[in-house]
């Protein structure tokens, strides 16, 4: 079966869905935080791999844990801009929609952006993209679904991923069951095989999109 990231990705090629050229690397990121109490065990978990990872944050949470979101960069962990108040392009005016990106902006300093949901419109890409590297993915976890069993759930990433991968986690509590589950057997896993985790940073001339 063709996965839905990867049909969409065809028709949307000036937005980042994976980084195939990196070979034995993948790119973590998580979205929707910082979340007081799951975050730091994400920190944590991380630590024990020497993984580095991407955050993708809601900026009224990063106004709200300021001292959780100045951790997450201590520890060399990069963050991106996930909007103010997780709103959707698709059911949003344009003048809004980058209203809360701005105001996101106030909190989180980075070049990077996801788009909440994954729902933007063309005319919000071509605005945003003069600003940003926007960031989707090609592996989807989700761990907020509460209805999928952990370990179904680890074996549908696991059977997902290639090399240069970018995979969604959310560090948030509607996920943390799943997410307790899969992200140390993710890393236990790649780890194994003698892939590295790495932080999406376009300052770093490797990047090559």
């Amino acid at each position: 079966m063709i996965k839905k990231e990867n049909i969409v990705a065809r028709f949307f090629k000036d937005l980042i869905w994976s980084f195939p050229d990196r070979n034995k690397e993948l790119f973590l990121t998580f979205d929707d935080g910082p979340t007081l109490g799951v975050t730091e065990w994400v920190i944590s978990v991380l630590k024990e791999y020497n993984a580095k990872a991407t955050f993708f944050c809601i900026g009224k949470n990063v106004e709200n844990n300021q001292k959780l979101y100045k951790q997450i960069i201590a520890e060399g962990h990069s963050v991106g801009n996930h909007g103010y108040s997780h709103i959707k392009g698709w059911r949003t005016s344009n003048e809004k929609y980058f209203q809360n990106v701005r105001k996101a902006s106030e909190y989180i300093n980075s070049n990077l952006f996801r788009p909440p949901y994954g729902r933007i419109k063309p005319s919000q890409i071509r605005q945003l993209k003069k600003e940003f590297k926007i960031v989707m993915w090609d592996v989807l976890t989700r761990d907020y679904n509460n209805s999928l069993k952990k370990e179904t759930c680890l074996k549908k990433t696991i059977n997902s991923v290639n090399p240069g991968s970018i995979i969604v986690f959310h560090d948030t509590i509607k996920a943390e069951k799943n997410l307790k589950y899969v992200l140390p057997e993710v890393l236990k896993f790649y780890s194994a095989k003698g892939f590295q985790f790495s932080s999406i940073d376009f300052s770093d001339t490797s990047f090559s999109k």
